[in-house]
């Protein structure tokens, strides 16, 4: 007798059976109480849309993001055009050591503010409860990219899920009650912003703009920070729905209200005007309301299992590449701010690593999808009309350190949105080249926005030279080109995104430099990002001639192009000129306490423990100084870092971690790692110390900078890989209490998958897939092999 089973059913025991095999403690945060502050609710995304949910029992609150919504419109390049006419006197006085004037010159060469990235919102569900909750948790499933609450009243499991999908561009929520209670709530939406709100049938509309003009929070309280103009600023439209419930719901005033249900499911579709960053989102916008119809009518076409299935799918599909294992303990369970507090004073939790390394992974790919804007100073979950810093592109660090890990953490196709934007910077860069330094190629400087702003910030002279006129940008934002084809091998991309735009990086550095007083070329007027120095005679000042930072970029974008030529075999004229122009570069110099110099001079620091390590370019992320090329300078280093101590705030403890990690300190990079976890908590009247991580291992400046996060994960895959100097390194500073481990599915230069194993210290073993067929040296210890490995083929390696 044949038996006949259903292709459903067939279906689902075929996913119940791989459920079963695949069953693995998931990567999860942790929390046993409602958050109270943003820094304690659980951040979610899909590039584009991102919210924080906050899950208290009474009011669910969700804080809501647009990628696209910004103040102010494209960006007057022209803002400042006779700019360069102010560059001798200020070269003039710098050579003539008068530091104190050029200070004051160089501020004839300064533009306007950057823009802020703006909040969207609110979306709030009001529940009607009688009773006290009990079983209270809620948790984050780095994974999958689901955040839940759950909790019981009078016997009823209450449960909330919620997501945003990539595939389907909105946001879901699943809200559940079993037991005899119902769940009654209602539903509404609010904004910061100028709003106004509709509310029909099962859903309820908000419609607002933001402002023309935001001035950055740091320039405190003065007149007009905040400007808005109805016809010209960016508009946007947030619509919230009923999709579905065994309930009633129906419109009150501005609100939704569904009661007796067992179960609803709410989405949430956004658009903006934004139409491009030449184009102005007032006059010349896209049609928001229509654009946020056409997501949520498609995602009313599907339900809700589907809308989860293709999300899971798609978040797995990025998050599975890699894994991590570090150990274990009792602490994995706990709620995640008791582990950080338990760790930070001073009980074990290697797993904790780990879970940060995935966090960072998970807030990658949350706010960084191709097609996108690059995620900004703080991915794309920020509250405020004025932000931190603008929440901004700052570009003498914080946004390039948002893409350090995304390469080696295997998540190549999310560096597209920056690998992008670099083109459109390129395009009003050409002005700023011209304009403030009568120069060719094109130029950047401290800040950017979504409208692609390059010129020099401050307001017409009122930014501190120290950060508002640094000018190595370009340099700076041109590495990610070569990096992305150096872990990739893209040719077509190497020869049609990035070629020219680091061409013309580097024709503005052969017109920036000059002839310095030694004879070498330098940069001239040049700082050190945000940091002061101490003359002989007692100046304080920025502005000085030949920093080692911008020397730094300017070799590792110089290298990089060197090596491009020869990729796609070209420009052997301009190979020479900048090979030539490399050989002019003043060299590295050692100062008398053994330490790299930062400045020209063998200076003091105003701040020996700034927070910016910017002279130490050259060893991480660039590759100009390496133990075996310059050890003698790579010590030098290691006195600079030892000087400036692991402590700081959170971004540049991270930055740190990949620092001692080159220099092939394990120990001292786990150092840096212990204090990145320093638990900076939330409780009103409770001041803590430093920088560090807040409850919901958010990096803590403090404020939340994303960019510590996203470091810490690249620091973490450094000390477990590296693959600059044609040699992919295996364990290279792995710390003593990293004893037993293992990682997956990391990546290496050169378009090779890495899988390390190890015991007591030991290598177990090591596995390289390589996207091409060719000859790759491995590197343990002091023990190196060439293997010839084929395409795909996965090669073990034994030592």
């Amino acid at each position: 007798m044949r038996l006949y089973i259903p292709v459903f059913f067939l279906t689902l025991l075929l996913i119940t059976s791989c459920e079963k095999k695949e069953r693995k403690p998931s990567k999860k945060i942790l929390f046993n109480t409602p958050a109270k502050v943003f820094e304690e609710a659980m951040p979610i995304g899909n590039g584009r849309l991102g919210a924080m949910m906050y899950g208290d029992v009474a009011k669910e609150k969700f804080s809501l993001n647009e990628e696209t919504l910004w103040s102010g419109g494209p960006v007057d390049a022209n803002m400042n055009p006779e700019a360069y006419k102010h560059l001798p006197a200020v070269r003039a006085a710098l050579f003539n050591e008068n530091y104190q004037l050029a200070d004051s010159l160089v501020r004839n060469m300064q533009g306007s503010f950057s823009q802020a990235y703006e909040p969207m919102g609110f979306l709030t569900i009001d529940f009607d409860h009688a009773g006290d909750p009990t079983k209270y948790n809620r948790s984050l499933d780095l994974s999958r990219g689901i955040a839940t609450v759950d909790y019981e009243i009078n016997g009823t499991a209450f449960h909330r899920e919620s997501f945003v999908s990539f595939p389907d561009q909105v946001m879901l929520v699943r809200l559940s009650a079993e037991g005899n209670d119902k769940l009654n709530f209602e539903l509404g939406l609010n904004s910061k912003l100028p709003f106004s709100i509709v509310a029909e049938g099962a859903q309820v509309a908000m419609k607002g703009f933001s402002p023309i003009k935001s001035e950055p929070s740091y320039r405190g309280d003065m007149p007009d920070a905040v400007k808005y103009d109805s016809l010209k600023s960016m508009r946007f439209c947030t619509i919230a729905k009923v999709l579905s419930t065994d309930g009633t719901s129906a419109a009150t005033d501005d609100r939704v209200k569904v009661s007796g249900a067992s179960y609803a499911i709410i989405a949430l579709s956004a658009g903006t005007s934004f139409n491009g960053f030449d184009k102005q989102p007032g006059t010349a916008g896209k049609d928001e309301m229509a654009t946020a119809t056409q997501y949520l009518t498609k995602a009313e076409g599907s339900d809700y299992d589907i809308l989860l299935a293709r999300h899971k799918e798609d978040f797995g599909k990025l998050f599975d590449r890699v894994s991590i294992d570090l150990g274990h303990s009792a602490a994995d369970t706990l709620p995640t701010p008791e582990r950080l507090k338990r760790f930070a004073a001073g009980e074990a939790d290697p797993d904790l690593a780990a879970l940060y390394f995935q966090y960072g992974r998970y807030l990658l790919i949350s706010s960084s999808r191709p097609g996108g804007t690059p995620a900004n100073l703080q991915g794309i979950w920020n509250e405020h009309v004025r932000p931190p810093w603008s929440s901004n592109y700052t570009t003498n660090i914080n946004v390039e350190m948002n893409y350090w890990p995304v390469e080696v953490a295997n998540l190549s196709e999310l560096h597209e949105p920056l690998l992008q934007f670099v083109g459109k910077l390129a395009q009003t860069g050409k002005v700023t080249a011209k304009n403030f330094y009568d120069a060719d190629g094109w130029a950047l400087h401290h800040n950017s926005d979504i409208w692609a702003m390059t010129n020099p910030v401050g307001d017409f002279g009122n930014g501190y030279p120290g950060w508002a006129n640094w000018g190595m940008g370009g340099p700076w934002i041109s590495t990610p080109l070569w990096e992305h084809f150096a872990f990739t091998r893209d040719t077509v991309f190497l020869e049609n995104h990035a070629y020219d735009l680091m061409k013309g990086a580097a024709q503005f550095c052969f017109d920036y430099l000059v002839e310095g007083p030694d004879g070498y070329l330098v940069t001239a007027p040049s700082t050190s990002p945000e940091n002061d120095y101490i003359t002989d005679k007692g100046y304080v000042g920025a502005t000085f001639y030949g920093g080692t930072a911008d020397h730094a970029m300017i070799r590792e974008l110089f290298i990089d192009l060197i090596e491009a030529t020869k990729v796609i075999n070209k420009d052997e004229d301009l190979r020479k000129e900048l090979e030539t122009t490399l050989d002019k570069l003043y060299p590295y110099q050692v100062g008398q306490k053994g330490n790299l110099q930062e400045w020209y001079h063998d200076w003091e620091d105003k701040d020996p423990h700034h927070r910016h390590i910017s002279h130490l370019f050259s060893i991480y992320p660039g590759r100009s100084i390496t133990p075996s090329s310059t050890p003698d300078l790579m010590e030098a280093a290691r006195r600079s870092l030892e000087l400036r101590t692991n402590n700081g705030t959170g971004w540049s403890i991270s930055w740190k971690i990949s620092l001692w990690a080159r220099l092939l300190d394990g120990d001292m990079a786990l150092d840096a790692i212990k204090k990145l976890f320093n638990y900076i908590g939330t409780e009103e009247g409770v001041q803590y110390q430093g920088g560090g991580t807040y409850p919901n291992l958010m990096d803590a400046h403090p404020p939340f900078q994303i960019d510590g996060n996203f470091g810490g994960t690249a620091g973490i895959a450094e000390m477990l890989l590296q693959s600059h100097e044609g040699v992919i390194h295996l364990l290279p500073a792995l710390p003593s209490e990293w004893k037993t481990g293992k990682v997956t599915g990391l990546r290496a230069r050169g378009a090779v998958t890495v899988d390390i194993e190890w015991k007591d210290g030991s290598l177990v073993s090591a596995v390289v897939t390589p996207d091409f067929e060719g000859e790759y040296t491995i590197r343990l210890g002091d023990k190196m092999q060439t293997i010839a490995a084929k395409k795909g083929s996965r090669q073990s390696i034994k030592f």
